[in-house]
């Protein structure tokens, strides 16, 4: 990575741009709300843009020709990003899934981490590794929707189709079918398969 020189480069402030996080959804533990940002525009930089924390400052390089509109774009992009990062970083899903797997009788699963490439669904599960995978958009949902998530994937570890018998496992969680009711508003359809 090249250096960007005093002479090829322009520095400009943006506030964290506001409604990237539901209203709804309660505060994360970790606070983005005030993340500092600061935009340095480069001629040395023709396609690519980056971003890094840098002494509590969100740093983004962008190329010194991109438009304002650009700018923007890239900014509410990488402050979403960096916050996601945060709220993820805040749930320990470890001995969360160890916690409600012994609660509610379920088996523990080898592995459970969040992953951001998740767009169509909350959670899966592949029962044969008895790994779990979250989507991170739930992170900015309230942790008893995250919980059934989690009991949602954890029951597939014993029952791998939606059938009676996966739905009764489920049923354990006494905040299931709110939980399900509120990932549907979420999703916008009525088929919220975890």
């Amino acid at each position: 990575m090249s250096e960007t020189h005093a002479s090829d480069k322009h520095r400009s402030e943006h506030p964290s741009p506001s409604g990237l996080v539901d209203a709804a959804a309660p505060e994360p533990s970790v606070s983005t709300a005030a993340l500092p940002v600061e935009v340095i525009r480069s001629a040395k930089r023709k396609k690519t843009a980056e971003a890094r924390m840098s002494n509590g400052t969100l740093v983004i390089r962008i190329p010194g020709r991109c438009t304002k509109a650009e700018e923007d774009e890239l900014v509410a992009h990488f402050v979403d990003k960096f916050e996601r990062s945060a709220r993820r970083a805040a749930i320990d899903l470890e001995p969360r899934a160890r916690e409600l797997a012994a609660r509610y009788d379920l088996q523990t699963p080898r592995s459970i981490e969040w992953v951001s490439n998740q767009r169509q669904r909350w959670g899966s599960c592949t029962p044969d590794h008895g790994t779990v995978r979250l989507s991170d958009r739930l992170a900015e949902f309230p942790q008893w929707v995250i919980d059934y998530v989690i009991v949602h994937e954890l029951a597939h570890l014993d029952e791998l189709h939606h059938n009676d018998r996966f739905w009764s496992i489920v049923a354990r969680y006494e905040l299931a079918e709110r939980a399900r009711g509120f990932l549907i508003a979420k999703a916008g359809d009525q088929d919220c398969s975890a």
